[in-house]
């Protein structure tokens, strides 16, 4: 084990140190390119998806209070909103029509990716007894990934000032964009298999899903969960009834520590889902202290698993499933935005 100074211990089951005592990309260091040339043998009949949903939708901010739809506004120019702007009102020898806009967008409002500065947990890094905030690899809160210190600070900062008030330092989603996120990726049909209702999906569940349809999870393999989430959120057309989403679809069990051991063991590089945060939320019930997201903790906390939530699988898988194929080549970089701790992703897959 590789020992960084950002840290004495590391947490049980965890990898930290294991990609270098500077890592910030965690598994996604799989991405060899021998995995980039498994997934290009995929592609047999050139056939493109989307795995984007429009990035406005879901609708609302019931799914979370917190986030909201993007907002496109035009630029200005000469005090005027610059859309449909014709140059001729401040030169009359010049001819051109312009539009120009920006967007004030939720990174993690849609489709998206959680960078490894998304989720950390107070661990006793330092082997002091004095438990900290701490991310990824042993990075630290208020030193790699800081932030206001109250609400004042937030949000849109509007006209003339552009200075950002939070930032990851280390951990920031450009690593996995410069990465390139390209490989063979592995559809799991939980759909299929489980149907609409609500399934906490354990282990055991998921040996069962795995062995009925044959799909086999090998190193720096870039894994999807199809649940049907997201087509049940395109068909409630940006007004999302969180009675029925509550109860809708498969979803992992983040308390079942034999399935973390197997996300561990599988080697996966990442880990997509169609649905809200991946794994059931709330979580099933424990006594004592714990993350209130287990998956998300083992995932982007020890294991440096970067998690896409709400991709949309469903053409996909069920063009896999009628063709008896579970693989294909998967691309999906995320922003290249240096300090975002999440970004959207507009996915292609190519089989």
């Amino acid at each position: 084990m590789s020992t960084s100074q950002r840290w004495v211990n590391r947490p049980a089951g965890s990898n930290w140190g294991d990609f270098g005592e500077d890592d910030q990309r965690g598994r996604i260091n799989l991405l060899t390119p021998e995995k980039i040339l498994q997934g290009i043998a995929q592609v047999k009949q050139g056939l493109a998806f989307c795995l984007s949903l429009p990035l406005d939708f879901p609708g609302g901010n019931v799914l979370n209070p917190r986030r909201f739809p993007p907002v496109i506004r035009p630029t200005l120019r000469n005090g005027r909103p610059n859309m449909n702007y014709r140059l001729f009102a401040d030169n009359a020898s010049q001819s051109d029509v312009v539009s120009d806009d920006l967007v004030i967008m939720h990174l993690q409002y849609s489709t998206q990716w959680d960078s490894l500065a998304h989720v950390g947990s107070l661990f006793d890094a330092n082997g002091d007894g004095i438990p900290e905030a701490v991310y990824y690899n042993g990075y630290r809160a208020g030193e790699d990934i800081v932030g206001p210190t109250d609400g004042a600070d937030a949000g849109y900062p509007g006209p003339g000032k552009h200075e950002s008030t939070s930032n990851a330092r280390k951990l920031g989603i450009q690593n996995m964009a410069e990465s390139c996120v390209q490989g063979r990726g592995v559809m799991i049909d939980l759909l299929a298999n489980l149907g609409e209702g609500r399934t906490a999906v354990g282990y055991d569940v998921l040996m069962r899903v795995l062995e009925a349809d044959r799909v086999v999870v090998e190193q720096g393999d870039m894994v999807c969960l199809h649940t049907g989430f997201a087509q049940k959120l395109l068909e409630m057309n940006r007004q999302p009834d969180v009675t029925v989403l509550d109860n809708y679809g498969a979803a992992l069990d983040g308390r079942d520590q034999k399935l973390l051991n197997w996300i561990t063991d599988s080697g996966l590089s990442v880990l997509i889902a169609d649905n809200y945060a991946v794994e059931a939320h709330p979580a099933t019930s424990h006594v004592g202290c714990c993350a209130t997201l287990p998956l998300h903790e083992h995932c982007l906390f020890k294991q440096g698993i970067h998690l896409g939530e709400m991709f949309h699988l469903t053409p996909l898988a069920n063009w896999l499933r009628e063709h008896g194929r579970s693989q294909f080549l998967l691309t999906a970089p995320p922003l290249r935005l240096p300090g975002a701790v999440g970004s959207p992703s507009t996915a292609v897959a190519t089989v």
